[in-house]
């Protein structure tokens, strides 16, 4: 069994900046119901990252972050994306349910 390793300081800072500047492009948390740019990564709910993760993530980049966002989120690790929610102006803020 290979062991993956463990990433740097930089490896990790330079993949939180990635996921940070994703925006979710299509689908409930996408443009149109989150315009201009559709919800951010970081700010998807565990509970939707849950059902790609159970249904397969999508292709390519999008996929692979979407991916790494919900390990570190189910790791404990949310806050991490603090300072890049502060730049931001706050947490994402999701319609309520009617």
């Amino acid at each position: 069994m290979q062991d993956t390793p463990i990433p740097s300081a930089d490896e990790l800072r330079a993949l939180l900046v990635e996921i940070a500047g994703m925006h979710m492009p299509y689908g409930m948390y996408g443009p149109s119901h989150y315009p201009p740019d559709g919800c951010p990564l970081m700010d998807l709910p565990t509970e939707y990252l849950d059902w790609f993760w159970q249904r397969g993530w999508p292709k390519g980049k999008l996929g692979r972050l979407m991916e790494q966002t919900f390990l570190i989120k189910n790791s404990g690790l949310d806050s991490l994306f603090e300072p890049f929610r502060q730049a931001a102006g706050g947490r994402r803020k999701f319609p309520r349910k009617r």
